[in-house]
């Protein structure tokens, strides 16, 4: 079961860089926030009618959730007008690497001090070599 979560992430990272490609484009063509809200719109769309067919949750209990757990479309729809703003000024490689390693270490440091009530994992001399060693590859990305 692992293996088939691993495929899915992976195919989850193809289809954010071809999101971004493709909503960069559509920025550029009808503006960067009009572009997010129809990605966003298209998006909504698509996840009502899966829910519609496909969901087994229970929408009332929204009501029911602390306030902070729906901050996730704020944050998707900063990081959606973002990629639109940047991808057709820096390229779809250097704000993908970015972006990847901006997850990497925010979600490093949330399993070490354990936010958002996720299970703690502490950090490692190995593991912050790496963060560092990231943020050194982004300039090296991205030196022009």
């Amino acid at each position: 079961m692992q293996w088939i979560m691993m495929v899915l992430v992976f195919i989850g990272g193809i289809a954010v860089a071809i999101q971004s490609s493709v909503n960069g484009k559509l920025g550029q063509k009808i503006g960067v926030f009009e572009g997010a809200f129809t990605s966003f719109l298209v998006g909504t769309v698509t996840l009502f009618l899966v829910m519609l067919f496909f969901g087994r949750g229970n929408l009332g209990y929204i009501f029911e959730v602390p306030k902070w757990q729906l901050i996730g479309g704020v944050l998707g729809a900063f990081f959606v007008s973002t990629m639109v703003l940047s991808v057709p000024r820096i390229g779809v490689g250097a704000a993908i690497f970015t972006l990847i390693s901006a997850q990497l270490i925010m979600s490093s440091l949330i399993d070490h001090f354990g936010w958002l009530g996720m299970k703690q994992i502490p950090l490692d001399g190995q593991r912050l070599l790496g963060m560092g060693l990231m943020i050194v590859a982004i300039f090296l990305y991205t030196k022009n």
